[in-house]
């Protein structure tokens, strides 16, 4: 059962500051770092103010004293300056180790989910998060961290400060920046929701332009590309609408808070005119010098105001996003039974046994499914389509457990069997065909990775695949990664073939394996397959029946049922279903 994932923005912002448990140390080095440049640079306006009282006195410049206050200036904004750099490159660090965590986390999870899961969400969705979602949280939390925290030390650096200069004037600007501070948060809570909805609507726009470029020949071979333009154009329109709100209510908290500040500033340099006109002779009295500094100060307290709130706005959209990949992280593994089998050689012999399973429960698919397979037998499963073959493979291969009933293998329940195990003993050929980037040598190799270059080579040749791979570009060599080497579906599918017929796995599963191979190579194709099934138990799942004439038991599936079973002759005496399908294919 999936957990529950309610629980926010706060709890997916806790779990990114457990991700950097192991890196509290530089953390600490670096906000240390950063408290000395934020102090070195507001010390710097207080001996601005008093370079200017050195040059405001009346009827004299002391220039000496105007020296020493440039040569401590220069000296703390060199400091100060390195101080930030280090930090930087400290913190980008942390960031990028973070999000390379947290973007493998989400991508070994998907590994371990239930195939189930992947099936629920569509693949530009997941992409989605996987790329665009991270990324947001690296560039809007943890990048903007250092941010954060030197507007909060300059905020209370700049307060100390002010206070030491005049402590009337301060409480003008402590009891006037409360409504900034309302104000921005105030905005920060509204547009949380703005930001969810738009990093939600990105992940469909993802999922539809994946889903149209994966198919762009088919979409082309039927001219409807104005159907996906124009559903992308209503995702974009969606992801236009929800970003504007977004950004309309995230753009206002700068300009609102900036008019705000004005104001304030504007109150303490008529506050602070007044005062040096009227004490500004008297000793320990407020000064030009020492006013220019208040004001500096007033403006730097209240920029960071305006910086904390665009950070705000930048966190929501960033745990509106880690709220996404977090959901994904926490879904919950594809378990295994207490004490299930970790290692496991079948002998070939697999009992199916009332089994019954569905995908919806209110829609029955497979029910009341028995067969008994013995070692060494060709099964093959036929039927319309709908009737449940792809899914009795699937449940053979504990992609889905079964609902009722059971699979046993040599007498041992599969569910009390891992699916690691189970699956290294079957060896898969599916009509739709997957190579992974790298070359046809490597493609091949994947379920044998130390074959030598012989033995993949004859693997090839048993399949048929050697003649057209060896008039490839590179041959053997030539790379496949992103269709580089512009592979029909048939040749793909013959790789495919060379891939089991070099790992030799004890029972065997093809479903439509040579669907998208012309007639002739299919023929000798054949021919490889029956001397690789010699001894080994096959389930063989085939549209064109001429293909499993020879199998050894024929299972005849109809809305999920075994409807016929028997050899192709006894089945076709029988005059059933069978007879009518294999009637059809031959007029």
């Amino acid at each position: 059962m999936k957990k529950d994932h309610s629980s926010g923005s706060g709890s997916a912002a806790k779990k990114l500051l457990g991700l950097l448990k192991g890196d509290i140390w530089k953390i600490a080095i670096v906000l240390v770092m950063l408290l000395a440049a934020i102090l070195l640079s507001l010390y710097v306006n207080v001996v601005i103010g008093e370079a200017v009282d050195f040059m405001t006195g009346k009827g004299s410049v002391d220039m000496a004293g105007v020296r020493n206050c440039c040569v401590i200036i220069a000296c703390c904004v060199a400091v100060s300056a390195v101080l930030n750099y280090i930090s930087k490159i400290i913190l980008d660090k942390i960031a990028f180790k973070t999000v390379k965590t947290l973007r493998n986390s989400l991508f070994a999870k998907l590994q371990r989910v239930s195939v189930s899961y992947i099936d629920r969400h569509r693949p530009g969705d997941i992409i989605a998060r996987l790329v665009n979602d991270i990324d947001q949280i690296s560039d809007g939390l943890i990048l903007s961290f250092a941010q954060l925290f030197s507007g909060i030390v300059t905020v209370l650096g700049t307060l100390v400060f002010m206070f030491m200069l005049d402590y009337k004037i301060t409480l003008i600007v402590l009891f006037a920046s409360p409504v900034t501070l309302l104000v921005a948060n105030f905005i920060a809570r509204s547009i949380h929701k703005y930001f969810t909805a738009q990093t939600a609507v990105n992940g469909d726009l993802s999922a539809v332009a994946d889903e149209a470029i994966s198919g762009i020949s088919v979409l082309r071979s039927f001219s409807i590309e104005d159907v996906y333009r124009k559903k992308l154009a209503v995702k974009g329109e969606k992801l236009r609408k929800a970003s504007n709100k977004a950004v309309f209510f995230s753009s206002t908290v700068f300009p609102t808070t900036r008019l705000i500040n004005g104001i304030i500033y504007a109150a303490v340099g008529v506050v602070g005119a007044v005062t040096v006109i009227n004490n500004g002779n008297l000793p320990g009295g407020l000064t030009i010098g020492l006013l220019s500094s208040f004001l500096a100060f007033a403006s730097k307290f209240s920029m960071p105001f305006n910086e904390i709130s665009g950070v705000l706005a930048e966190f929501q959209g960033a745990l509106a996003g880690a709220e996404r990949v977090f959901d994904v992280i926490e879904e919950e593994d594809e378990t295994e039974r207490e004490g299930s089998l970790t290692e496991f050689g079948s002998e070939g012999n697999v009992l199916i046994d009332n089994v019954s399973f569905s995908y919806d429960p209110n829609v029955p698919l497979i029910r009341d499914f028995s067969l008994d397979v013995r070692p060494g037998m060709r099964i093959a499963v036929v039927g319309p389509t709908g009737c449940g073959k792809t899914t009795f493979i699937n449940l053979l291969m504990r992609f889905y457990d079964v609902d009722g009933g059971a699979i046993y293998m040599d007498g041992v329940d599969s569910r009390n069997i891992t699916r690691d195990a189970i699956h290294r003993n079957y060896g898969m050929v599916l009509q739709e065909t997957w190579l992974r980037s790298g070359t046809v040598r490597d493609n091949i190799a994947i379920g044998k990775p130390d074959a030598t270059d012989e033995e993949i080579v004859a693997a090839a040749t048993l399949a048929h695949a050697d003649p057209f791979i060896r008039k490839l570009d590179k041959g053997y060599d030539t790379v496949v990664s992103d269709d580089l080497a512009k592979l029909s579906y048939g040749q793909k599918q013959l790789i495919c073939i060379a891939r089991l017929m070099l790992s030799k796995p004890p029972m065997l599963i093809l479903d439509e394996a040579t669907s998208s191979i012309d007639t002739r190579t299919e023929i000798k194709v054949q021919l490889g397959f029956k001397k690789l099934m010699n001894g080994r138990t096959s389930f063989i799942v085939a549209h064109r029946l001429s293909t499993i004439k020879n199998c050894d038991v024929i299972v005849v599936m109809k809305n999920g049922r075994i409807i016929e079973q028997g050899t192709h002759d006894e089945l076709i005496a029988h005059e059933g279903f069978y007879k009518e399908l294999y009637d059809s294919q031959s007029n």
